[in-house]
């Protein structure tokens, strides 16, 4: 399950993993929550024969959710009552309008003979998933991030009541504990997000040429451009270095609320000719850049804490920017420093323009530490998030629990 995928912009860091899913043999739906946007991703094309898109609210759903009262009123009045415990109006509210097709869900799982069902993200997808897998008896588990876990949509319940939840990071563990979540420990693991990595040896640039000074290096922020990203502060930072006459482009591949503010404050610093916003970029096309232009690239995340554990948790972006040999730059917020730990990039402050200037110049200047750096990553990705041995370990996770039912 996910939230939409395969439609819009967003969780394109999930294909990866349905996708040597359906490599290694294993037989998917992939059910988006609420399909909506166009399917602009080329990799995920190849399943579509594999999804199965309904609205929140259509005949068809209504149609089985009233079957699925029907065949298990108890079951599907329990799972109701649950939801009603939901901690605020908001989060009920959401946990209501996703009642009618977590009972369509579990008559879709069940005649399709699934043995599994799971969720990415612990919010509203997580309730689906709940409903379906109490009212079909089929198991079911959560991949949790970040944001869903600071949301607390009945995480308590999921968490006592899911067959597994994988944390892709050890603070996003850490934090639901804080939250006084009743975390199992025998049920939780820490698995981070899988990415492709045979892709990273196929650089267009021979090595040895790979980290050669070039004319100018591209800056570049692979990330919505919402809060939490922090780009008001790499737009200092590029003011910085346009001061101290770097030879430098940013670019900015992504879309979101902040476009229009982030594109006057690139006309008020004087930067129009320095920054690019690239828009939302195809999955595949990024991958392209990185691959083509990764000798001058330099990946920079300037993400911030906004709060009430409101940060990052492992950013696939600049996992895959490792995967290609590509020096990264990131804050010490959320998860990043699990990533980028041991000279696997570098660390700054979050907020703290001048250090992100100072990292970014660092870079620039010194080859060899983009060479180190580029060998630390790849070997940081290769050991914990190459998507062939995640994928085996999450597989194991599904296996077991089906050998514990029995």
């Amino acid at each position: 399950m996910t939230s939409s995928l395969p439609y819009g912009p967003v969780e394109a860091f999930v294909i990866p993993e349905i996708i040597e899913l359906v490599r290694q043999g294993h037989e998917i739906l992939v059910v988006p929550m609420h399909p909506r946007g166009a399917v602009i991703h080329d990799d995920v094309r190849s399943l579509m024969g594999r999804v199965v898109a309904n609205s929140l609210i259509s005949t068809g759903v209504l149609r089985s959710a009233i079957a699925e009262l029907a065949r298990s009123p108890i079951g599907a009045a329990r799972v109701l009552t649950w939801l009603l415990k939901s901690r605020s109006l908001r989060i009920l509210l959401k946990n209501l309008a996703v009642y009618p097709k977590g009972l369509w869900l579990a008559q879709l799982a069940r005649n399709w003979g699934a043995e599994h069902i799971h969720a990415h993200w612990a919010a509203a997808t997580a309730t689906m998933a709940l409903i379906a897998g109490e009212a079909s008896g089929i198991l079911w588990s959560i991949t949790a991030h970040r944001w869903d876990i600071a949301e607390d949509n009945l995480l308590d319940l999921k968490t006592d009541r899911a067959a597994f939840v994988r944390f892709i990071s050890r603070s996003g563990l850490r934090m639901a504990k804080s939250r006084g979540v009743r975390v199992r420990d025998e049920s939780a693991f820490v698995l981070g997000m899988g990415v492709p990595t045979v892709m990273c040896e196929t650089r267009a640039v021979p090595p040895g040429r790979s980290y050669a000074t070039p004319p100018f290096f591209i800056v570049l922020c692979p990330a919505s451009l919402i809060p939490v990203k922090g780009h008001w502060h790499l737009l200092e930072a590029a003011s910085i270095m346009m001061d101290r006459g770097a030879g430098l482009e940013v670019w900015l591949a992504g879309d979101g609320v902040l476009r229009k503010d982030l594109e006057k404050d690139v006309e008020t610093r004087g930067l129009s000719g320095t920054v690019k916003f690239l828009g939302q970029l195809p999955h595949p096309k990024l991958m392209r850049l990185y691959n083509e232009e990764g000798a001058r690239i330099i990946v920079v995340l300037p993400s911030v804490e906004l709060g009430n554990n409101q940060h990052e948790g492992i950013p696939v972006s600049l996992i895959e920017a490792m995967s290609y040999g590509i020096p990264v730059i990131s804050t010490t917020t959320g998860g990043i420093p699990e990533l980028l730990e041991g000279g696997a990039g570098l660390l700054v402050p979050p907020g703290d323009a001048r250090a992100l200037a100072d990292a970014i110049q660092r870079l620039i200047e010194d080859p060899k530490l983009r060479r180190r750096m580029a060998r630390t990553g790849r070997e940081r990705v290769r050991g914990g998030f190459a998507v062939e041995g995640v994928v085996t370990r999450l597989v194991a996770r599904f296996e077991a629990c089906a050998k514990d039912r029995t």
